[in-house]
């Protein structure tokens, strides 16, 4: 962090900081219904402003858009949580948990839907069960056809596998839901 934010209350020189993948306005109609990585003129450092790897890079809205790295995260850590987890958390919190009749974002106190699914538990996947995980789903399904995926699955929050290698769709869909 630079001398020119470290005046905020938030930031100090020399701070690890980290910065999402999609910049948020926080005035937008969809930040303000809490979906800042679908407002309307979003942008992406790297993408369609300067930035990702450049040694320094002016941030818009810094107070909102730039959190202090905990020390115990290092940089590669960090990086997965851009594209992947926001994708995964869209995914998850804002996405399916819309399309249920029942939505909600506490699943701990039984409000929205307690079960997901998840087809194909490569990066994006297993990603995707971590959020459901800290989310408080109950039942969290993973489907692929990699007994190592599957495998991996289960130790980052899976509930369920399903090996849909040799299966129709029909076979799927009969073992989720029984």
């Amino acid at each position: 962090m630079g001398s020119a934010v470290a005046s905020s209350h938030k930031f100090q020189i020399g701070d690890r900081v980290v910065v999402p993948f999609i910049i948020s306005c926080g005035n937008c109609r969809e930040c303000v219904r809490q979906k800042p990585t679908i407002w309307e003129k979003q942008q992406q450092p790297g993408f369609t402003m300067p930035g990702s790897f450049a040694e320094f890079v002016y941030i818009p809205r810094a107070e909102r858009n730039v959190s202090v790295l905990p020390p115990n995260v290092s940089f590669v850590e960090a990086a997965a949580l851009g594209c992947r987890f926001t994708t995964s958390y869209r995914a998850v919190n804002q996405q399916g948990a819309a399309s249920s009749p029942d939505s909600g974002s506490d699943r701990g106190k039984n409000n929205g839907p307690t079960s997901i699914g998840v087809f194909g538990v490569g990066g994006l996947g297993l990603s995707c069960i971590m959020i459901a995980k800290a989310s408080h789903y109950k039942q969290i399904i993973a489907v692929d056809v990699s007994p190592r995926a599957m495998q991996r699955a289960k130790e980052l929050g899976a509930t369920y596998v399903v090996n849909a290698n040799d299966k129709s769709n029909q076979d799927v869909r009969d073992e989720i839901h029984a």
